[in-house]
């Protein structure tokens, strides 16, 4: 058993990400988030570092950074994304669509290179990867994020085959409908539509990350856990 482990949240100073922060630092883990935005956590055991995930540069000195400070990572918890530019295929440009995958795709990708040499000297290691439910259902406009977020689906896969033999495993969370904000104003409507009878919250994605990176949940790996309260198995009709 690790006493202390050190895990890097990407995106965790707003919505889910902040809900990981929080969760996985009240279980004892020292927590690093790495994001574009400031914000004080007030908790001690929760650091941040400001980096861009579209630069290379700074991602790779991030984490040269933590390890300098912390040593080896133990997690990677790829969560941070941006969920703007859902224009029409008509108006959307070349660079927001870049813009989106270079945040979303590439940045996670160079986030579990520099994890994997963080991580080498450990004998347990974890990468978890947040996509959506969007990677399989979507709507008209959301063409730049559920690409990006297919892309994590299959980045998954295939880092779990390329990572046999090692002690690091490779999954992947697809959250539904995760309300971040104003989950008392929701209609029974958005509540009843889903299987579950409510919309999700961030605590609800936590929770699988925590199982995850469970020493014991060793032989799950590229798994793509759907949490959506049973939502993407109902057909629904206009």
């Amino acid at each position: 058993m690790i006493n202390l482990k050190n895990i890097v949240i990407t995106g965790g100073t707003g919505g889910i990400g902040k809900a990981l922060c929080y969760g996985f630092a009240d279980l004892g883990y020292n927590v690093i988030s790495i994001d574009i935005n400031d914000y004080n956590f007030c908790k001690e055991n929760i650091h941040l570092y400001i980096a861009d995930l579209t630069s290379e540069y700074e991602i790779k000195s991030t984490f040269d950074k933590i390890v300098h400070q912390f040593g080896p990572i133990h997690i990677l918890i790829n969560n941070g994304a941006i969920s703007k530019f859902n224009k029409s295929i008509y108006e959307i440009s070349v660079d927001e669509f870049d813009t989106v995958l270079n945040t979303n795709l590439r940045g996670a990708f160079i986030c579990c290179k520099e994890f994997i040499s963080a991580n080498k000297s450990l004998n347990f290691g974890r990468i978890i990867n947040i996509a959506s439910t969007r990677y399989n259902q979507n709507e008209a406009n959301w063409e730049a994020y559920g690409a990006s977020k297919g892309g994590i689906v299959s980045l998954t896969n295939t880092l779990c085959v390329s990572l046999s033999g090692s002690n690091i495993t490779v999954n992947c969370i697809s959250p539904g409908w995760i309300e971040t904000e104003g989950y008392d104003s929701l209609s029974e409507l958005d509540h009843s539509q889903h299987p579950s009878g409510r919309v999700g919250k961030p605590e609800d994605i936590f929770n699988m990350c925590a199982f995850l990176a469970d020493e014991k949940s060793d032989f799950i790996n590229g798994a793509n856990i759907v949490v959506d309260g049973g939502m993407t198995k109902r057909m629904i009709y206009f």
